[in-house]
């Protein structure tokens, strides 16, 4: 019997009023564009996971505050957690050259142009209150 595969989780990281999401270089399927994310390791906490993929994709140093909420996501078939995270400042970078093209900082405009498919409604409804 195969093990089931780690929860992938993802930072969902506003800071003034801009939301941080990264470009893969090999979308999956229609996604291109999301947040920093990545598999929980073995013994890691979600918040930990949120934290250390955001330092290793892009390098910023995040918080994790709290669970926004959890699903099995419908193009991947992953079972994702969106953990809410806080940055003293938006000094990303891309460290994770293999993986990523590029960063953005959104607004929510931006937002619904770079992911048009829409979020998950938990996510949607957290950055509809929190982006400017």
């Amino acid at each position: 019997m195969t093990p089931p595969r780690p929860a992938i989780v993802a930072a969902i990281v506003v800071r003034d009023g801009r939301v941080l999401l990264v470009r893969r270089r090999i979308a999956e399927g229609s996604l291109s564009w999301q947040f920093p994310a990545g598999e929980r390791e073995h013994g890691e906490t979600v918040e930990h996971a949120a934290v250390r993929e955001t330092a290793e994709e892009v390098g910023l140093p995040v918080r994790s505050v709290s669970v926004i909420g959890e699903r099995d996501h419908p193009v991947t078939g992953r079972y994702m957690i969106y953990i809410e995270c806080e940055a003293d400042n938006d000094d990303a970078t891309i460290l994770d050259t293999e993986e990523l093209a590029e960063l953005a900082w959104c607004d929510q405009a931006t937002l619904s142009e770079k992911v048009p498919s829409g979020l998950f409604e938990p996510v949607a409804a957290y950055l509809r209150e929190h982006l400017g």
